[in-house]
């Protein structure tokens, strides 16, 4: 019984181990390692199904074996859907040769212990969400011959062990988010041949190092921080073939060691700060097939040659200082020449001749110069012509109109003469551009009718024709032109009605036909589904405005002003959940103003709207202007508008408005351009709360019935430079900021005072003191008259002992008089002689002596020249 156990679990293990043997192939361990991998990633696309014991490991998704199929030496599962983590278990597959991950969406970290793979040549991570830095222990593959692993979140600075990798010869760190500037030790890969640092939030400067790459054939280090000056170390670089330092800080000028690099096909230094000539060095690069060096300050003529630069296709010179014109042999039959764009510069002269030879051209961008003349008959030679950008120039000429030979381009697809002189009338023979896209005339003086064999241009997306003097009608081809997109005719006098078929041109996006004489219904502009903005503002549009216009709702603006609409506003306009401008105002509509929709601007500025302003006003969150001024408007304005928080301008002026202006709109403190409530019928007093709208420029309060104090918080508002207050029923003084107002301000307000105003008296100015104020000044005034009583009162008493002193002293020197007389005479003569004598005039006993009076209560008087003489 023991011995048939045994036989059966031998028979089990042989049968299991030819099995393995079949499914994972000469190392166990291989398919151990993948499937515990597999174990940890999403797979929603069920790619790895296959990886399974029943099958061969060599047939496995993704997987390939060596020759004699005893080991896994590559790993390709690129864009296959998975998600996860890159498992450490990576590392224990040690014969693997290339690893390709990339284009998933893997998370996580890169593990170090993918540097157990000593076989690895390429290394694949590029195209995931991978995050943190790179282990340095990525130095140690020292077979790696391709490292990308671009395209992540990766972070921190590039480790300089990567200039341990000798045998690289790819390296891409493009799209990520480093810090830091590029290793010096990059110039240890001497078998290095393409560097993609694009886009990686580097800084600092190009190393010199880098110029020991001597095998390196493609550079590109754009979108960066990079500064500095671009330095001789490029001319080291003799098998470079793309160059790429565009959009980096690098200044400078360009060296002329470039013009050495004889291999070099792409040549993209755009939007730097590079300064100077542009090198005539250059022309020795005659491989060269894209030079791009726009967006910088280059300065002086230009002095390349497609007759020299043969290869060259493409030319950007766009938005620098060049000057002059281009030069003598620019180009020949020959060139390559596809694509010239000298936009925005400061060439000048006529139209370049030179160009004419450039059969091959097909764009060619003069905008923004200051070239003039007139366009030569000769453009009819680029045949291959399909996009012509002359706009904002002077160009004009003796006629000033478009030569019909451009019409013989019959390769255009956009013509761009915007803001130039050209006039005359639009050629007739407009229609043979059939495959025109985009027409854009605006801003000259073309004058007479619109083409209309324009209707047969039959691809045209944008026709602007705005800015001009052209007369007439619309064209009724117009109907064919199914694709157009925006077409703005505003600015001309156009007249007539629209032609119904423009109902058809379902493709229409954007129409504006304002400041014209169009005349009659605008039916024929309702109903198309994909139009986001319509202007028909200044015309003769008669009628009403259609409900059938609510079936366009993707229109984000309808501007219908100054016209003669009539009928009330439909309220099919409430269905318009995109609308953010709505201008009807200066026409004839009447009836109530309804619900409205999430509009920015609201302007119905005199209509003949009657009814109260709904409170649904206040839904209107996102406003930024509501004008309502001049219409019939009655009732009181709703609270709910303290809701529309971001109201920077509010009219309501000229209306019937009563009741009194709501202390809520002192909430609304983005108000900024206007507060306008005139000529209506308010009351009550005006609100404190409107202090509160620091920002507010200009407040027109006038011609009401409001009564009260103008309250002092008004005075807060120091962006004021406007305030009409006038004709109202105000009263008291005004604040003191509001002295530098005219005094029309505030004429017809009886009893307002202080400046401009004459002051107020001190009856008003009592009423404009609180209680405590006044309590004060009564206190005060009765302490200060107490003290004069007092002052008064001592001073009385002091004249009236005085006075009692002397009249005592008189009445008794009358009983010894003629004794002290006698005495005198007889008996003190010498003294009498020699001494001084007072005399006493009293005003109770004058002296019979004449003299004159004293007014002095006391006058003290010397006499020695009549010594006889004595007082009584």
């Amino acid at each position: 019984m023991r011995s048939n156990q045994m036989i059966h679990f031998l028979l089990f293990f042989s049968i299991l181990g030819a099995v393995l043997d079949v499914s994972l192939g000469d190392d166990p361990s291989e398919p151990y390692w993948l499937l515990r991998i597999k174990a940890q990633l999403n797979d929603p696309s069920g790619v790895l199904n296959n990886w399974s014991p029943e099958a061969h490991i060599c047939g496995w998704y993704g997987v390939t074996c060596s020759d004699d199929r005893s080991k896994v030496v590559g790993l390709n599962l690129t864009n296959s859907g998975l998600s996860g983590p890159i498992s450490p278990e990576y590392g224990f597959l040690t014969s693997l040769e290339m690893l390709d991950l990339s284009s998933n969406s893997l998370t996580g970290s890169i593990p170090p212990e993918l540097s157990k793979l000593q076989s690895l040549k390429l290394l694949l991570l590029y195209s995931n969400s991978l995050s943190g830095e790179i282990p340095v222990e990525l130095g140690l593959l020292k077979k790696l011959q391709v490292l990308r692993i671009g395209d992540n979140l990766l972070s921190g600075k590039i480790p300089p062990d990567i200039g341990n990798l000798s045998e690289l010869r790819v390296l891409g760190l493009a799209y990520c988010q480093f810090n830091g500037s590029i290793p010096l030790e990059i110039g240890n890969l001497k078998n290095l041949i393409s560097l993609d640092l694009q886009k990686s939030h580097l800084s600092g400067q190009i190393p010199q190092e880098i110029s020991s790459c001597e095998a390196l054939e493609n550079f590109a280090a754009s979108n960066n921080m990079l500064e500095g000056d671009i330095t001789s170390w490029v001319g080291s670089l003799r098998k470079l073939q793309v160059l790429n330092l565009a959009n980096n800080s690098l200044t400078g000028p360009i060296p002329t060691e470039i013009g050495g690099l004889s291999n070099l096909r792409y040549l993209n230094l755009l939007g730097n700060k590079l300064t100077g000539e542009i090198p005539r060095e250059l022309i020795g690069l005659v491989q060269l097939e894209m030079l791009d060096l726009s967006e910088n300050n280059l300065s002086g003529s230009i002095s390349l040659s497609s007759t020299q630069l043969k290869n060259l296709e493409v030319l950007f010179l766009s938005d620098n200082m060049l000057t002059g014109g281009l030069p003598n042999n620019f180009c020949s039959s020959s060139s390559s020449l596809k694509q010239l764009i000298l936009a925005r510069n400061e060439l000048s002269g006529r139209f370049p001749m030179e160009i004419i030879n450039c059969s091959s051209l097909q764009q060619l961008d003069l905008s923004d110069n200051n070239f003039e003349g007139s366009l030569p008959s000769a453009l009819d030679r680029l045949q291959k012509l399909t996009d012509l950008l002359l706009n904002n120039n002077s160009f004009a000429g003796m006629t000033g109109s478009i030569p019909r030979e451009l019409t013989d381009c019959l390769s255009l697809t956009e013509i761009d003469f915007f803001g130039n002189h050209f006039s005359g009338s639009i050629p007739a023979t407009i229609g043979k551009l059939k495959n025109l896209v985009m027409l854009h005339l605006r801003q000259n003086e073309f004058s007479g009718p619109v083409p209309p064999s324009l209707g047969y241009c039959t691809k045209l997306q944008l026709l602007a024709l705005a800015d001009n003097k052209l007369t007439g009608t619309i064209p009724p081809t117009f109907q064919f032109l199914s694709e157009l997109s925006t077409i703005t005719l505003y600015n001309n006098s156009l007249e007539g009605p629209l032609p119904e078929s423009f109902s058809r041109l379902k493709s229409l996006r954007k129409i504006n036909f304002s400041h014209n004489r169009f005349e009659g219904t605008i039916i024929a502009l309702c109903g198309l589904n994909l139009l986001t903005a319509l202007d028909l503002t200044n015309n003769s549009f008669s009628g009403p405005v259609p409900s059938t216009l609510g079936m366009s709702t993707n229109l984000t603006r309808i501007r219908l002003a100054y016209n003669h609409l009539t009928g009330s506003i439909p309220s099919q306009l409430g269905q318009l959940t995109e609308l953010r401008f709505l201008d009807l105002s200066f026409n004839n509509l009447d009836g109530n103003l309804g619900n409205c929709s999430e509009l920015l601007k609201l302007s119905l500025h005199s209509n003949n709207l009657s009814g109260v302003i709904p409170p649904e006003i206040g839904n209107l969150i996102a406003l930024n202007v509501l004008d309502l001024q001049r219409n019939n408007l009655s009732g009181t304005i709703p609270s709910t508008i303290q809701q529309c928080k971001k109201l920077f301008e509010l009219r309501l002026s000229e209306n019937f408005l009563t009741g009194p202006i709501p202390s809520e709109l002192g909430r609304l403190t983005e108000l900024q351009v206007i507060l306008d409530l005139s000529k209506n019928s308010f009351s009550g007093e005006i609100p404190s709360a409107l202090g509160n709208m620091v920002k507010l420029e200009r407040l027109n309060l006038s011609s009401n019935q409001l009564q009260g104090e103008v309250p002092p918080s008004l005075g807060k508002l120091t962006s004021l430079h406007m305030l009409n207050l006038s004709n109202n029923h105000l009263q008291g003084r005004l604040p003191p900021t509001f002295s530098g107002f005219p005094l029309s301000s505030f004429l017809g307000n009886k009893q307002l005072c202080g400046p401009p105003l004459a002051l107020c008296s001190s009856q008003a100015m009592e009423k404009s003191l609180s209680k405590g104020e006044v309590a004060g000044i009564v206190a005060a005034i009765v302490f200060t008259s107490a003290l004069i009583c007092l002052a008064m009162l001592y001073i009385m008493l002091r004249i009236w002992c005085n006075w009692r002193r002397v009249l005592i002293s008189s009445s008794e020197g009358n009983g010894a008089e003629l004794k002290r007389e006698e005495m005198w005479i007889h008996g003190n003569e010498k003294r009498r002689n020699n001494g001084n004598y007072w005399k006493m005039n009293s005003w109770l006993a004058p002296s019979h002596e004449k003299h004159p009076s004293s007014t002095c209560i006391f006058e003290p008087k010397m006499d020695a020249e009549s010594p006889d003489r004595t007082s009584i």
